[in-house]
């Protein structure tokens, strides 16, 4: 969930804007999102739930609340994982960390930072974070890019698609739209993009996504 700069941003219209956020939002600071901007009233989020570093996220649960007491309409989750400890531990204790709020998905965010060299290991790692979610019930999908699954698992392999996992895709273009995707992954279509991202808006920073 990171980019390396940030942009002047058009105005946008007839589209479904949200943001995902690694940090403490109040529902304030929501509220101050849902306005008309240079993205549009932001109608959904994304909060992170658990840290690379092997650790459930401890905003998350109340900023996941936040979200919903300022009247935002759709909030998920997502799961940067610790990539050496054990991705089924992760999701049941991600899972058991959200337990009493209400959101929607848990999204699993693949992007390169210290897997294995070994394809196939990370391949299992990634189907065991799958396997663990489909048993506790949870809906669930995944966040990644052409190039981070290229390098962390190959383009070819499809197994979070075959088990009917969505995909949240990150072109950091301003672009909301869909135009340049790639499929990879089994994915011929993806569910949302995040198109911008470290921007500073309402003086918090989060990355922007679209969906149509």
């Amino acid at each position: 969930m990171k980019l390396l700069a940030a942009f002047a941003l058009p105005a946008l219209a007839a589209a479904t804007v949200g943001v995902d956020v690694s940090a403490s939002f109040s529902a304030a600071d929501f509220k101050c999102l849902e306005e008309p901007g240079g993205h549009g009233p932001v109608k959904f989020a994304i909060v992170r739930a658990y840290q690379s570093g092997g650790q459930v996220d401890p905003n998350a649960k109340a900023t996941i609340q936040a979200a919903l007491d300022a009247g935002v309409s759709h909030v998920d989750a997502y799961l940067f994982p610790d990539v050496h400890g054990d991705p089924a531990a992760q999701v049941r204790d991600t899972h058991s960390a959200l337990s009493g709020v209400r959101y929607g998905m848990i999204w699993y965010d693949i992007e390169r930072l210290s897997w294995s060299s070994s394809q196939a290991t990370n391949q299992d790692f990634i189907k065991k974070l799958v396997d663990e979610g489909k048993s506790l019930g949870v809906h669930a999908g995944i966040y990644t890019n052409y190039y981070n699954w290229q390098d962390i698992v190959g383009l070819d392999w499809d197994y979070p698609h075959k088990e009917g996992l969505p995909l949240w895709y990150a072109h950091y273009d301003n672009s909301p739209s869909f135009s340049d995707f790639k499929a990879f992954g089994g994915w011929t279509s993806p569910s949302i993009k995040q198109y911008a991202g470290d921007v500073t808006t309402c003086g918090k920073d989060v990355d922007f996504n679209w969906y149509p």
